[in-house]
């Protein structure tokens, strides 16, 4: 029964999340991978919704206004706070280290994320678009895998960045 909804939820979503990305300035596909997200964690929870429609349209509105809360709140440096013209010799190889030993973890990685975090950090600063089409994933898809990479990667650096620190 509940892949029988979602495949009759499809067009409806499609066509509500292209009519709601202008408004947020978002992609349809990133409101669509959102909403799907939701529908799945309240499967999970409460079960099938008593009348998916509705939910489906209510859950496109609030992904839609949760998009639009996290584009006013984020903006650009005016300039990079990491770059500090006052560096001196023992901050640059310290600087240094840090991305090796950044890279290395990437490379640790399994592949998928390993190559999604290489183009993330690559000094050509690719765009979404760019790294979706290099990698032969949806544009929708890079934020949550994007997401799930990094948890990945705090893991493993967790356990070194512990084991270095100073104690006693």
């Amino acid at each position: 029964m509940t892949y029988d909804m979602l495949a009759a939820l499809r067009p409806l979503l499609t066509a509500e999340a292209d009519a709601e990305a202008h408004a947020t300035g978002t992609e349809s596909a990133d409101l669509e991978q959102g909403v799907w997200l939701r529908l799945l964690e309240h499967l999970a929870t409460d079960g099938p919704p008593l009348d998916p429609q509705s939910w489906l349209r209510r859950a496109v509105r609030a992904e839609s206004r949760r998009n639009r809360r996290t584009a006013r709140r984020e903006g650009p440096y005016a300039e990079d706070p990491a770059e500090d013209g006052d560096r001196g010799p023992e901050q640059i190889v310290l600087a240094a280290a840090r991305h090796r030993a950044l890279r290395d973890a990437v490379h640790r990685l399994p592949a998928r994320c390993s190559r999604l975090l290489d183009a993330l950090l690559s000094p050509e600063d690719l765009t979404y678009r760019e790294i979706a089409g290099e990698l032969g994933i949806s544009q929708g898809s890079l934020g949550p895998e994007r997401s799930r990479c990094l948890g990945c990667l705090r893991r493993l650096l967790t356990p070194e960045v512990a084991a270095r620190e100073v104690r006693g």
